[in-house]
């Protein structure tokens, strides 16, 4: 086949009418690949696609998928216990698993590894999973720019539960938090030195703290860090969207599986609480008005980056020229 009719069949293959049905089925594995793909597209006419297509599917979106974003701090184990819990939820429940894990991008090239379909080789065999790695692209947060939308995409496939995997802990890593239903913060045993060491932001965000590697030689000092931290939990201030008994500490074995069930059961009696309570329906609406004000800031952004002459401006005004024009002179060294 010549390259241009291969170039015209993969723009026909993502287009916004060609996409969504075969979305909405279900069961088309390659074609929502496809629709992420489409949506993390920096190209202008994708990225219009990509509006399209999310206006088809919402609409049709019949039952809301839960949400929930997992961050924990590095070597924690957060794959192996997302492989884990996925594959309880399928196994066990039934249920159908979306993973989208996000791996940091080069700030020299821009490249990730994206490999946790390999950490994570189990449950991406599963025929109740499906699971996406995407670079973060630099952008904060420890998402990706366009994880609120590949959310959106596979809640409209039919996906009962999807794990929002971030970066990892950071000062900034808090943004998952706004784009999902329950916050979990995975921390593996240590002494106080680690509680030191996360950041007070991002326990107060936090809706459960798993405590991994609760297994072995490792168990006595797991109860003792969970131990640590339900004290600290106790510390923070109440907040009106938790029922009593929460946020709390739990601790968890991704190897021997021990805790899993009783976070998901907890899980699922906090997001249930949270729905009678109207807090679910009033947090998904305020996640999408903070969509469209971050939306509107990028647009913005993109158009002052675009033109020319603002670069330019924006260049002379750094530092770079003077404002003749001419290249700044590097000051003497000093003596």
């Amino acid at each position: 086949m010549p390259d241009s009719n291969r170039s015209r069949d993969v723009a026909a293959a993502l287009t916004a009418e060609a996409l969504a049905p075969k979305i909405l089925s279900g069961g088309d594995r390659r074609a929502l690949a496809r629709a992420i793909t489409l949506v993390e597209s920096g190209r202008s006419d994708h990225r219009a696609q990509a509006i399209d297509l999310i206006a088809l599917l919402k609409p049709q979106t019949q039952r809301p998928a839960l949400r929930i974003g997992l961050s924990g701090t590095p070597g924690v184990g957060k794959s192996t216990l997302i492989e884990s819990f996925g594959l309880m939820l399928t196994g066990q429940g039934g249920l159908r698993v979306a993973v989208l894990a996000v791996d940091p991008s080069s700030a020299r090239t821009g490249g990730s590894i994206l490999g946790d379909k390999t950490r994570m080789e189990r449950l991406s065999r599963d025929p109740l999973a499906f699971i996406r790695p995407s670079p973060s692209q630099t952008h904060l947060g420890g998402v990706a720019r366009r994880t609120r939308e590949a959310i959106a995409l596979v809640e409209a496939a039919g996906f009962d539960v999807i794990l929002i995997e971030t970066v990892g802990v950071g000062q900034s890593e808090t943004l998952v938090a706004d784009m999902t239903d329950l916050f979990i913060l995975l921390l593996a045993p240590a002494g106080g030195d680690e509680l030191q060491g996360v950041k007070r932001g991002i326990m107060e965000m936090a809706d459960m703290i798993l405590v991994n590697k609760a297994d072995g030689d490792l168990k006595s000092a797991a109860m003792r860090t969970v131990a640590d931290y339900a004290g600290a939990l106790h510390l923070l201030r109440k907040r009106p969207q938790d029922p009593e008994g929460f946020p709390k500490a739990m601790p968890v074995s991704a190897l021997d599986g021990i805790g899993l069930m009783q976070a998901w059961e907890d899980m699922q009696r906090l997001a249930g609480w949270r729905r009678e309570q109207g807090h679910f329906t009033r947090r998904r609406a305020e996640q999408d008005r903070h969509w469209f004000e971050a939306e509107v800031r990028e647009g913005l952004l993109a158009r002052l980056t675009q033109d020319s002459q603002i670069r330019a401006a924006m260049e002379a005004l750094g530092g770079n020229q003077s404002p003749q024009g001419r290249p700044r002179q590097a000051p003497p060294p000093r003596r």
